[in-house]
């Protein structure tokens, strides 16, 4: 066995290397610049894991344009930072949820993850790198924090230019390098994962409701919109449920996506959409890029919001065997996300934690047994059994709820609402905004915080009158380790619960978008029905009025509603 060296390579600091919501995004062409991967990649292993060496790490990402040429680039570097293994998807394909199970499973001391999740892949698009630790979470701003500090003042990294290792071939690969063992375990991406879910789920169950025992097959639509979970989503539905082959599409990752953008929402999955009004299929499901967002249908295209599946998944656990195993802790949902899931909570009696966008503020409840199941209104569920949103996993919780009720997906809403009532919830995206205006709007409504007549001010549109009861910039501090989050988006509370909240996303790679989001609780049951553009017209229409949004971005019409 050939001894490999190290090299010591001199660099020098690049600007903007601080990971966002979810990792470092930035285009492709960024990344591809002379050193820019390797900085990163070595800032990682230096700031977020202090000392690598004798360490095991995941690695994987969404099949994504670049991923297989980072992959050899970050497999270089840890062997010169004496990392003493790594577990590699087969190809560099692996899952977002699928590394954070891999990481818990094998007791890893963290991940690198090659994704940029919902945003366009191609040589001309987006290419992104995050970090997970050792709990199979996103990390949390103190190590993402130190990560970037140490990007500020790299003047070298650690290769081992020789080394090559073929991560199509499923197997060991044993290296020595300069005298110590190094191993790359390359792993079928799907198997861990779908062994993983027969623990959660009742998969027999399943199968009797695809089969349609008693009854009729159940039909469904399950778009992979060309991104990771293809693989996945052939082995458990198509494989393990018995689905036919044509109830999944789009089943093939493509480094481009298809020329698509893979965001599992109204406006991007248009054709699943489309193909559910048509009234052949009961449900449908999409997922993102890296697979940890889903959006889901009932029949004739009927849309479940985020907040809402998130609530009626909630209502349900017992309908999942992990859940009777584990019993039910606490819920949480970000701070943007609609507070349907807040009131299923009260009524079962469990805590309710609201923390800012980004899972990696789910992870310390969980870790300290507080919280089973969360999620976000950008189309993000989860529950304890990892430490990331798991689009796959919220499927199969809905189809599990399915056959545990032998009701439609639309009658199962419908019956939570009249028992809840509705949350009417609605999202405005304006993407690829240039920055500066965005951060004066943000700038113009911290103001109002200050302004002594905004509170208790009263807003009139439609003949609807709201009435402020108090605005702030959302802090949260994590009542597990005390570590504060501030200026975490501006929410407007009206008296009657109504909200409106504005902020910058932070997972874009350039310029800004600005995300606005609407909610007024409904408990009239005349007006359940009614749908979020005509119960929430009036309070969007105060909402750009206080904001100025038009005035400070030029943008009249949002890039995507939800």
């Amino acid at each position: 066995m050939t001894n490999l060296k190290i090299e010591v390579q001199t660099t020098i600091p690049f600007d903007g290397q601080k990971p966002g919501t979810s990792g470092l995004r930035k285009p492709v062409k960024q990344f591809q610049e002379s050193n820019y991967t390797h900085n990163f990649i070595q800032s990682i292993l230096s700031g977020g894991l202090d000392n690598p060496a004798g360490t095991t790490i995941v690695v994987g990402g969404d099949g994504r344009y670049f991923g297989k040429e980072a992959t050899e680039i970050i497999i270089k570097i840890c062997a010169g930072n004496k990392v003493r293994k790594l577990i590699v998807g087969q190809n560099g394909i692996l899952s977002t949820p699928a590394v954070s199970s891999l990481i818990r499973k094998f007791h890893a001391d963290g991940g690198i993850v090659l994704t940029a999740s919902h945003n366009p892949g191609g040589p001309d698009a987006d290419f992104g790198i995050k970090f997970n630790t050792s709990n199979g979470g996103p990390a949390p701003d103190a190590v993402t924090t130190a990560i970037y500090k140490y990007s500020t003042e790299i003047k070298e990294f650690r290769i081992a230019p020789d080394l090559n290792c073929d991560i199509g071939k499923i197997g060991l690969e044993e290296f020595q390098v300069e005298g110590e063992a190094f191993t790359v375990e390359v792993v079928d991406c799907v198997e861990n994962y779908v062994n993983h879910m027969k623990e959660i789920f009742n998969f027999d169950s399943l199968r009797s409701l695809i089969k349609g025992d008693g009854g009729s097959p159940f039909s469904f639509l399950i778009d992979g919109m060309s991104g990771v979970t293809g693989p996945y989503i052939r082995r458990i539905f198509v494989d393990e449920l018995g689905a036919p082959e044509e109830f999944i599409v789009r089943a093939l990752p493509l480094e481009d996506f298809g020329g698509h953008h893979p965001d599992p929402n109204l406006t991007y999955a248009a054709d699943l959409v489309k193909s559910l009004e048509e009234g052949r299929y009961s449900f449908g499901a999409a997922f993102d890029g890296d697979g940890d967002r889903n959006m889901i249908l009932g029949k004739k295209g009927f849309f479940v919001n985020p907040s809402d599946s998130l609530a009626v998944i909630a209502a349900n656990l017992d309908c999942i065997p992990y859940f009777q195993r584990t019993g039910i802790k606490g819920f949480a949902r970000s701070m943007p996300t609609g507070a349907a899931v807040d009131r299923v909570a009260s009524k079962l009696g469990k805590e309710l934690f609201e923390v800012p966008t980004g899972w990696k503020y789910f992870g310390n409840l969980m870790d300290a047994g507080r919280l089973s199941l969360c999620g976000e209104e950008s189309f993000g569920t989860g529950s304890d059994h990892i430490r990331e949103k798991d689009g796959i996993w919220a499927v199969l919780a809905w189809l599990s709820i399915l056959a545990h009720r032998k009701e439609s997906v639309e009658s199962i809403l419908k019956a939570h609402w009249e028992e809840y009532g509705r949350n009417y919830f609605t999202r405005y995206d304006y993407e690829n905004c240039e920055s500066s205006p965005c951060n004066e709007m943000i700038e113009h409504l911290r103001a109002l915080q200050s302004d002594s007549s905004f509170v208790g001010s009263e807003h009139a549109q439609n003949g609807a009158v709201y009435k402020v009861k108090m605005i702030d910039d959302f802090s949260y501090t994590d009542p597990i380790d005390g570590s504060v989050a501030t200026k975490q988006g501006i929410r407007i509370l009206f008296e009657d619960g109504s909200r409106i909240v504005v902020r910058l996303s932070g997972t874009g790679s350039t310029g800004a978008t600005v995300r606005l989001y609407i909610e007024s609780y409904c408990g009239d049951k005349r007006k359940l029905q009614n749908t979020p553009k005509e119960m929430l017209k009036p309070l969007v229409e105060i909402a750009l009025k206080i904001s100025k949004l038009a005035e400070f971005t030029g943008r009249n019409e949002p890039t995507v509603i939800t």
